[in-house]
Protein backbone atom coordinates (compact mmCIF):
# COMPACT_ATOMS: atom_id res chain seq x y z
CA UNK A 1 0.00 0.00 0.00
CA UNK A 2 1.96 3.40 -1.29
CA UNK A 3 2.05 6.30 1.04
CA UNK A 4 -0.80 8.19 -0.91
CA UNK A 5 -3.29 5.56 -0.38
CA UNK A 6 -2.58 5.29 3.45
CA UNK A 7 -2.74 8.84 3.60
CA UNK A 8 -6.39 8.57 2.04
CA UNK A 9 -7.81 5.89 4.85
CA UNK A 10 -5.51 7.84 7.43
CA UNK A 11 -6.76 11.17 7.32
CA UNK A 12 -10.80 11.03 8.36
CA UNK A 13 -9.37 9.19 11.44
CA UNK A 14 -6.43 11.68 11.96
CA UNK A 15 -9.26 14.60 11.39
CA UNK A 16 -11.89 12.80 14.27
CA UNK A 17 -8.66 12.37 16.83
CA UNK A 18 -7.79 16.29 16.38
CA UNK A 19 -11.49 17.54 16.26
CA UNK A 20 -11.79 14.97 19.79
CA UNK A 21 -8.25 16.95 20.98
CA UNK A 22 -10.03 20.32 20.51
CA UNK A 23 -13.15 19.78 22.40
CA UNK A 24 -11.02 18.29 24.98
CA UNK A 25 -8.73 20.92 25.19
CA UNK A 26 -12.34 23.71 25.27
CA UNK A 27 -13.59 21.26 27.79
CA UNK A 28 -10.63 21.32 29.91
CA UNK A 29 -10.61 24.98 30.31
CA UNK A 30 -7.21 25.92 29.08
CA UNK A 31 -6.24 29.72 29.89
CA UNK A 32 -7.94 31.65 27.06
CA UNK A 33 -4.20 32.44 25.05
CA UNK A 34 -3.28 28.60 24.83
CA UNK A 35 -6.96 27.14 24.40
CA UNK A 36 -7.50 29.80 21.71
CA UNK A 37 -4.11 29.43 19.64
CA UNK A 38 -4.64 25.11 20.31
CA UNK A 39 -8.39 25.26 19.62
CA UNK A 40 -7.50 27.45 16.00
CA UNK A 41 -4.77 24.82 15.31
CA UNK A 42 -6.38 21.59 16.30
CA UNK A 43 -9.79 22.75 14.20
CA UNK A 44 -7.86 24.19 11.12
CA UNK A 45 -5.13 20.92 11.48
CA UNK A 46 -8.18 18.63 10.88
CA UNK A 47 -10.23 20.55 8.29
CA UNK A 48 -7.00 20.48 6.24
CA UNK A 49 -7.04 16.70 6.87
CA UNK A 50 -9.98 16.34 5.38
CA UNK A 51 -10.20 19.53 2.66
CA UNK A 52 -8.07 20.03 -0.10
CA UNK A 53 -5.82 22.75 -0.77
CA UNK A 54 -8.71 24.35 -3.05
CA UNK A 55 -11.49 24.08 0.01
CA UNK A 56 -12.97 21.14 -2.03
CA UNK A 57 -14.51 18.53 0.85
CA UNK A 58 -12.84 15.14 0.35
CA UNK A 59 -15.17 11.92 0.34
CA UNK A 60 -15.03 9.19 3.04
CA UNK A 61 -14.39 6.29 1.35
CA UNK A 62 -18.20 5.27 2.83
CA UNK A 63 -19.96 8.43 1.40
CA UNK A 64 -23.81 6.99 0.09
CA UNK A 65 -25.36 9.73 -2.06
CA UNK A 66 -28.63 9.32 -4.49
CA UNK A 67 -27.94 7.61 -7.58
CA UNK A 68 -29.86 8.33 -10.89
CA UNK A 69 -30.30 7.14 -14.36
CA UNK A 70 -31.85 8.68 -17.49
CA UNK A 71 -34.71 7.90 -19.08
CA UNK A 72 -34.59 7.84 -22.62
CA UNK A 73 -38.72 7.59 -22.64
CA UNK A 74 -39.65 10.48 -20.73
CA UNK A 75 -41.44 12.32 -22.33
CA UNK A 76 -43.85 11.32 -25.25
CA UNK A 77 -44.05 13.32 -27.92
CA UNK A 78 -46.36 16.27 -28.79
CA UNK A 79 -49.75 15.01 -29.46
CA UNK A 80 -49.72 18.16 -32.17
CA UNK A 81 -46.13 17.48 -33.87
CA UNK A 82 -46.36 21.04 -34.77
CA UNK A 83 -45.62 22.74 -31.58
CA UNK A 84 -42.37 23.64 -30.44
CA UNK A 85 -40.93 24.08 -27.07
CA UNK A 86 -39.17 27.03 -26.09
CA UNK A 87 -36.22 27.17 -23.60
CA UNK A 88 -37.86 26.11 -19.92
CA UNK A 89 -38.09 28.71 -17.40
CA UNK A 90 -39.92 27.06 -14.69
CA UNK A 91 -40.70 23.74 -13.48
CA UNK A 92 -42.58 21.89 -10.39
CA UNK A 93 -44.02 18.69 -9.50
CA UNK A 94 -47.55 18.78 -8.01
CA UNK A 95 -49.22 16.28 -5.00
CA UNK A 96 -50.57 13.76 -7.67
CA UNK A 97 -46.65 14.08 -9.39
CA UNK A 98 -47.79 15.44 -12.29
CA UNK A 99 -45.12 17.55 -13.99
CA UNK A 100 -46.05 21.44 -14.42
CA UNK A 101 -43.83 23.40 -17.10
CA UNK A 102 -43.30 27.07 -17.82
CA UNK A 103 -41.58 27.65 -21.43
CA UNK A 104 -41.02 30.81 -22.96
CA UNK A 105 -42.69 30.60 -26.21
CA UNK A 106 -41.62 34.67 -27.16
CA UNK A 107 -38.36 33.54 -27.33
CA UNK A 108 -39.22 31.55 -30.38
CA UNK A 109 -41.31 34.21 -31.92
CA UNK A 110 -37.53 35.50 -33.20
CA UNK A 111 -36.93 32.40 -35.63
CA UNK A 112 -39.63 31.70 -38.41
CA UNK A 113 -38.45 28.01 -38.53
CA UNK A 114 -40.30 27.69 -35.48
CA UNK A 115 -43.27 29.81 -36.64
CA UNK A 116 -43.88 29.28 -39.84
CA UNK A 117 -46.63 27.70 -39.69
CA UNK A 118 -48.89 29.78 -37.92
CA UNK A 119 -48.19 33.09 -40.29
CA UNK A 120 -50.62 33.96 -43.27
CA UNK A 121 -49.90 31.99 -45.68
CA UNK A 122 -48.15 29.08 -43.88
CA UNK A 123 -44.54 28.96 -44.92
CA UNK A 124 -44.37 25.34 -43.96
CA UNK A 125 -46.35 22.71 -42.40
CA UNK A 126 -44.24 23.04 -39.03
CA UNK A 127 -44.10 25.16 -36.90
CA UNK A 128 -45.78 26.96 -34.04
CA UNK A 129 -44.93 27.70 -30.33
CA UNK A 130 -46.82 25.88 -27.70
CA UNK A 131 -48.94 27.21 -25.08
CA UNK A 132 -46.49 28.54 -22.22
CA UNK A 133 -47.85 25.93 -19.61
CA UNK A 134 -47.41 22.45 -19.52
CA UNK A 135 -48.94 19.61 -17.40
CA UNK A 136 -47.36 16.00 -17.60
CA UNK A 137 -48.63 12.55 -15.97
CA UNK A 138 -46.13 10.27 -14.44
CA UNK A 139 -46.20 8.28 -18.39
CA UNK A 140 -44.67 11.73 -19.95
CA UNK A 141 -47.95 11.94 -21.98
CA UNK A 142 -49.60 15.76 -22.28
CA UNK A 143 -52.48 16.12 -20.27
CA UNK A 144 -52.93 19.51 -20.97
CA UNK A 145 -51.71 23.04 -21.61
CA UNK A 146 -52.81 26.52 -21.50
CA UNK A 147 -51.42 30.18 -20.47
CA UNK A 148 -50.81 33.62 -22.90
CA UNK A 149 -52.38 36.75 -22.43
CA UNK A 150 -56.27 37.39 -21.73
CA UNK A 151 -59.01 39.52 -20.14
CA UNK A 152 -58.07 40.39 -16.41
CA UNK A 153 -54.33 39.95 -15.96
CA UNK A 154 -50.85 40.88 -17.10
CA UNK A 155 -49.46 37.34 -18.70
CA UNK A 156 -45.68 37.95 -17.77
CA UNK A 157 -42.87 39.64 -20.85
CA UNK A 158 -41.00 36.76 -19.85
CA UNK A 159 -42.16 33.94 -18.06
CA UNK A 160 -39.77 32.29 -15.30
CA UNK A 161 -40.97 30.33 -12.09
CA UNK A 162 -44.27 28.19 -11.87
CA UNK A 163 -45.44 26.47 -8.66
CA UNK A 164 -48.41 24.20 -8.05
CA UNK A 165 -49.99 24.72 -4.14
CA UNK A 166 -52.02 22.03 -1.83
CA UNK A 167 -55.02 23.47 -2.82
CA UNK A 168 -54.02 22.59 -6.82
CA UNK A 169 -53.81 26.36 -8.00
CA UNK A 170 -50.69 27.39 -10.13
CA UNK A 171 -48.94 30.11 -9.49
CA UNK A 172 -46.77 32.06 -12.52
CA UNK A 173 -43.50 34.45 -12.22
CA UNK A 174 -41.56 36.52 -14.74
CA UNK A 175 -38.51 38.78 -15.01
CA UNK A 176 -39.20 40.46 -17.86
CA UNK A 177 -38.11 44.46 -17.60
CA UNK A 178 -41.66 45.10 -16.90
CA UNK A 179 -42.22 42.15 -14.75
CA UNK A 180 -43.34 43.02 -11.39
CA UNK A 181 -46.28 40.91 -10.54
CA UNK A 182 -47.32 37.65 -9.73
CA UNK A 183 -50.12 35.37 -11.28
CA UNK A 184 -52.22 32.57 -9.69
CA UNK A 185 -54.49 30.69 -11.95
CA UNK A 186 -56.49 27.37 -11.42
CA UNK A 187 -54.88 24.19 -12.70
CA UNK A 188 -57.62 24.47 -15.55
CA UNK A 189 -55.86 27.56 -16.64
CA UNK A 190 -58.76 30.16 -15.16
CA UNK A 191 -57.51 33.65 -13.60
CA UNK A 192 -57.83 33.61 -9.69
CA UNK A 193 -55.92 36.86 -8.93
CA UNK A 194 -52.80 38.97 -9.20
CA UNK A 195 -50.38 40.75 -7.22
CA UNK A 196 -48.62 43.74 -8.33
CA UNK A 197 -49.20 45.62 -11.41
CA UNK A 198 -46.48 45.53 -14.34
CA UNK A 199 -44.15 47.92 -14.55
CA UNK A 200 -45.15 49.49 -11.15
CA UNK A 201 -42.14 48.57 -8.77
CA UNK A 202 -40.85 50.73 -5.97
CA UNK A 203 -37.88 48.74 -5.23
CA UNK A 204 -36.81 46.40 -2.64
CA UNK A 205 -39.23 48.35 -0.06
CA UNK A 206 -42.25 48.22 -2.10
CA UNK A 207 -44.60 45.78 -0.28
CA UNK A 208 -47.39 46.03 -3.26
CA UNK A 209 -44.75 44.80 -6.30
CA UNK A 210 -42.22 42.38 -7.46
CA UNK A 211 -39.48 43.36 -9.66
CA UNK A 212 -38.13 40.27 -11.91
CA UNK A 213 -39.05 37.61 -9.37
CA UNK A 214 -37.39 34.48 -10.38
CA UNK A 215 -39.23 31.54 -7.97
CA UNK A 216 -41.96 30.84 -5.82
CA UNK A 217 -43.43 28.23 -3.30
CA UNK A 218 -46.56 28.02 -1.20
CA UNK A 219 -46.19 26.83 2.43
CA UNK A 220 -49.20 24.13 3.16
CA UNK A 221 -48.93 25.17 7.13
CA UNK A 222 -49.19 28.68 7.26
CA UNK A 223 -50.62 29.24 3.29
CA UNK A 224 -48.06 31.82 3.06
CA UNK A 225 -46.29 32.36 -0.62
CA UNK A 226 -42.46 32.83 -0.36
CA UNK A 227 -40.98 34.40 -3.60
CA UNK A 228 -37.65 34.54 -4.85
CA UNK A 229 -37.86 38.07 -5.97
CA UNK A 230 -34.37 38.02 -7.22
CA UNK A 231 -34.10 39.75 -10.98
CA UNK A 232 -34.20 43.48 -9.87
CA UNK A 233 -34.95 43.34 -6.32
CA UNK A 234 -32.63 41.57 -3.56
CA UNK A 235 -35.08 39.68 -1.47
CA UNK A 236 -37.59 37.19 0.05
CA UNK A 237 -40.84 38.28 0.30
CA UNK A 238 -43.90 36.73 1.44
CA UNK A 239 -47.43 36.90 1.20
CA UNK A 240 -50.72 35.25 2.14
CA UNK A 241 -51.87 32.83 -0.42
CA UNK A 242 -55.72 34.03 -0.23
CA UNK A 243 -55.59 37.27 0.07
CA UNK A 244 -51.46 38.48 -1.31
CA UNK A 245 -51.42 40.73 1.62
CA UNK A 246 -47.88 41.61 2.38
CA UNK A 247 -46.79 39.49 5.68
CA UNK A 248 -42.81 40.14 5.60
CA UNK A 249 -39.61 40.19 3.93
CA UNK A 250 -35.79 39.94 4.15
CA UNK A 251 -32.56 39.71 2.29
CA UNK A 252 -29.61 37.86 3.08
CA UNK A 253 -28.60 37.34 6.22
CA UNK A 254 -32.17 38.17 7.61
CA UNK A 255 -30.87 41.90 6.44
CA UNK A 256 -32.81 44.46 5.64
CA UNK A 257 -33.25 44.17 1.82
CA UNK A 258 -30.73 47.23 -0.31
CA UNK A 259 -31.23 48.78 -3.67
CA UNK A 260 -27.76 49.75 -3.50
CA UNK A 261 -25.53 47.62 -6.57
CA UNK A 262 -23.05 46.03 -4.84
CA UNK A 263 -21.22 45.17 -7.78
CA UNK A 264 -20.28 41.96 -9.85
CA UNK A 265 -19.28 38.95 -7.59
CA UNK A 266 -15.92 38.12 -6.68
CA UNK A 267 -14.83 35.14 -4.91
CA UNK A 268 -11.91 36.19 -2.98
CA UNK A 269 -13.67 39.32 -1.42
CA UNK A 270 -15.78 39.11 1.83
CA UNK A 271 -18.72 37.75 1.32
CA UNK A 272 -21.97 39.75 -0.10
CA UNK A 273 -24.03 40.49 3.12
CA UNK A 274 -27.01 41.25 0.27
CA UNK A 275 -28.23 38.68 -2.43
CA UNK A 276 -27.01 38.94 -6.22
CA UNK A 277 -29.75 36.95 -6.95
CA UNK A 278 -32.42 34.72 -5.38
CA UNK A 279 -32.94 32.06 -8.14
CA UNK A 280 -35.39 29.73 -6.22
CA UNK A 281 -36.93 29.26 -2.93
CA UNK A 282 -37.91 26.53 -1.46
CA UNK A 283 -39.79 25.21 2.51
CA UNK A 284 -38.79 22.14 4.05
CA UNK A 285 -40.90 19.87 6.05
CA UNK A 286 -39.33 20.49 9.26
CA UNK A 287 -40.10 24.08 8.57
CA UNK A 288 -36.53 25.68 7.12
CA UNK A 289 -36.54 28.05 4.29
CA UNK A 290 -34.35 27.43 1.65
CA UNK A 291 -33.05 30.27 -1.05
CA UNK A 292 -30.56 29.96 -4.02
CA UNK A 293 -28.57 32.98 -4.42
CA UNK A 294 -27.42 32.28 -7.83
CA UNK A 295 -24.55 34.54 -8.11
CA UNK A 296 -23.21 34.49 -4.94
CA UNK A 297 -22.82 30.50 -5.79
CA UNK A 298 -24.53 29.87 -2.16
CA UNK A 299 -27.24 28.55 -0.61
CA UNK A 300 -28.51 30.23 2.21
CA UNK A 301 -31.03 28.62 5.37
CA UNK A 302 -33.61 30.40 7.34
CA UNK A 303 -36.19 30.45 10.05
CA UNK A 304 -39.60 31.03 8.87
CA UNK A 305 -39.54 34.66 10.39
CA UNK A 306 -36.04 35.38 8.13
CA UNK A 307 -34.07 34.17 11.03
CA UNK A 308 -30.44 33.59 9.31
CA UNK A 309 -29.50 29.86 10.38
CA UNK A 310 -26.57 28.96 7.80
CA UNK A 311 -24.99 28.79 4.22
CA UNK A 312 -23.45 26.27 2.00
CA UNK A 313 -20.88 27.34 -0.96
CA UNK A 314 -21.68 25.92 -4.89
CA UNK A 315 -18.38 25.67 -6.98
CA UNK A 316 -17.43 29.12 -5.44
CA UNK A 317 -14.97 30.02 -7.78
CA UNK A 318 -17.89 30.19 -10.60
CA UNK A 319 -18.07 33.46 -12.27
CA UNK A 320 -20.38 32.93 -15.22
CA UNK A 321 -23.97 33.69 -14.07
CA UNK A 322 -23.50 31.41 -10.71
CA UNK A 323 -23.72 27.99 -9.79
CA UNK A 324 -27.03 28.10 -7.52
CA UNK A 325 -28.97 28.25 -9.97
CA UNK A 326 -31.89 26.22 -8.07
CA UNK A 327 -32.69 23.16 -6.58
CA UNK A 328 -35.35 20.74 -5.29
CA UNK A 329 -35.37 18.88 -1.72
CA UNK A 330 -35.22 14.69 -2.06
CA UNK A 331 -38.22 12.79 -1.74
CA UNK A 332 -37.49 10.87 1.58
CA UNK A 333 -39.30 11.86 4.88
CA UNK A 334 -36.37 13.48 6.54
CA UNK A 335 -35.25 15.62 2.93
CA UNK A 336 -31.67 14.78 3.65
CA UNK A 337 -30.44 16.22 -0.06
CA UNK A 338 -31.01 19.22 -1.91
CA UNK A 339 -30.05 18.72 -5.54
CA UNK A 340 -28.57 21.86 -6.51
CA UNK A 341 -28.72 22.99 -10.28
CA UNK A 342 -25.76 24.41 -11.85
CA UNK A 343 -26.37 25.94 -14.99
CA UNK A 344 -22.89 27.43 -15.54
CA UNK A 345 -21.10 23.86 -15.32
CA UNK A 346 -24.52 21.99 -16.09
CA UNK A 347 -24.57 19.49 -13.65
CA UNK A 348 -26.55 18.54 -10.43
CA UNK A 349 -24.83 18.98 -7.14
CA UNK A 350 -26.04 16.96 -3.97
CA UNK A 351 -26.24 18.49 -0.95
CA UNK A 352 -26.52 17.28 2.14
CA UNK A 353 -29.86 19.45 3.77
CA UNK A 354 -28.19 19.54 7.61
CA UNK A 355 -24.57 20.86 7.02
CA UNK A 356 -25.12 22.27 3.05
CA UNK A 357 -22.34 20.73 2.40
CA UNK A 358 -21.88 19.03 -1.40
CA UNK A 359 -21.40 15.24 -0.96
CA UNK A 360 -21.73 14.30 -4.85
CA UNK A 361 -22.69 15.54 -8.39
CA UNK A 362 -24.14 14.01 -11.52
CA UNK A 363 -24.32 15.16 -15.36
CA UNK A 364 -21.79 16.94 -17.62
CA UNK A 365 -22.03 19.04 -20.88
CA UNK A 366 -24.25 17.87 -23.94
CA UNK A 367 -27.10 17.97 -26.52
CA UNK A 368 -27.56 14.24 -26.48
CA UNK A 369 -30.03 12.15 -23.89
CA UNK A 370 -28.55 12.14 -20.35
CA UNK A 371 -26.66 15.03 -20.64
CA UNK A 372 -27.19 19.13 -19.82
CA UNK A 373 -26.96 22.02 -21.36
CA UNK A 374 -27.91 24.98 -18.74
CA UNK A 375 -30.15 23.63 -16.53
CA UNK A 376 -32.78 26.10 -15.38
CA UNK A 377 -35.47 24.25 -13.26
CA UNK A 378 -35.80 21.36 -11.50
CA UNK A 379 -38.52 19.39 -9.52
CA UNK A 380 -38.80 15.83 -7.35
CA UNK A 381 -41.77 13.42 -7.92
CA UNK A 382 -42.74 11.65 -4.67
CA UNK A 383 -40.72 8.52 -5.72
CA UNK A 384 -37.23 10.79 -5.59
CA UNK A 385 -37.30 11.04 -9.64
CA UNK A 386 -35.61 14.07 -10.84
CA UNK A 387 -36.77 16.55 -13.76
CA UNK A 388 -34.47 18.47 -15.18
CA UNK A 389 -35.65 21.50 -17.36
CA UNK A 390 -33.07 23.15 -19.72
CA UNK A 391 -32.54 26.74 -20.96
CA UNK A 392 -31.40 28.12 -24.30
CA UNK A 393 -30.19 25.50 -26.89
CA UNK A 394 -31.28 22.25 -25.53
CA UNK A 395 -35.09 23.12 -24.45
CA UNK A 396 -36.37 20.21 -22.92
CA UNK A 397 -37.11 18.63 -19.81
CA UNK A 398 -35.59 14.98 -18.85
CA UNK A 399 -36.10 12.60 -16.01
CA UNK A 400 -33.73 10.89 -14.71
CA UNK A 401 -35.05 7.91 -12.42
CA UNK A 402 -33.88 7.28 -8.84
CA UNK A 403 -31.33 4.05 -8.54
CA UNK A 404 -31.40 3.97 -4.52
CA UNK A 405 -27.75 4.89 -2.61
CA UNK A 406 -24.18 4.25 -4.13
CA UNK A 407 -21.15 5.99 -4.15
CA UNK A 408 -20.36 9.28 -5.92
CA UNK A 409 -20.49 8.71 -9.75
CA UNK A 410 -20.58 10.83 -12.77
CA UNK A 411 -21.39 9.98 -16.43
CA UNK A 412 -17.43 9.43 -16.64
CA UNK A 413 -17.55 6.66 -13.96
CA UNK A 414 -16.34 7.13 -10.43
CA UNK A 415 -14.82 10.49 -9.34
CA UNK A 416 -12.29 10.27 -6.80
CA UNK A 417 -13.56 11.92 -3.65
CA UNK A 418 -11.17 15.24 -4.05
CA UNK A 419 -12.80 15.73 -7.39
CA UNK A 420 -16.09 14.66 -7.07
CA UNK A 421 -16.92 17.19 -4.08
CA UNK A 422 -16.93 21.07 -4.23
Amino acid sequence: MNRKRIFVYAAPLIAAALAVVALLIQWRGAPPPRQSASLTFARSFAMQMVRGADGVLLAQQNVQVPKFEYDPGWPKPFPNETWAIGPIAGLAVDRQDHIWVVHRPGILRGNERFTAAEVQPPKAECCVPAPPVLEFDQSGTLISSWGGPGEGYEWPQNEHGIFVDHKDFVWLAGNGAKDTHLLKFTRQGTFVKQFGRQGKSGGNADTQNLAGAANLTVDPTSNEVYVADGYRNRRVIVLDADTLAFKRMWGAYGNPPEDTDIGPYNPDAPVAKQFRLPHNISVSRDGMVYVADRVNNRVQAFKKDGTFVKEGFISRRTLLAGAASGFALSADPQQRFLYVIDGANHRIWIVLRESLQVVGRFGQQGLSGGGMNVPHAVGVDSKGNIYIGENFDARRVQRFLYKGMGSPTSAAGVIPPAKAIQ
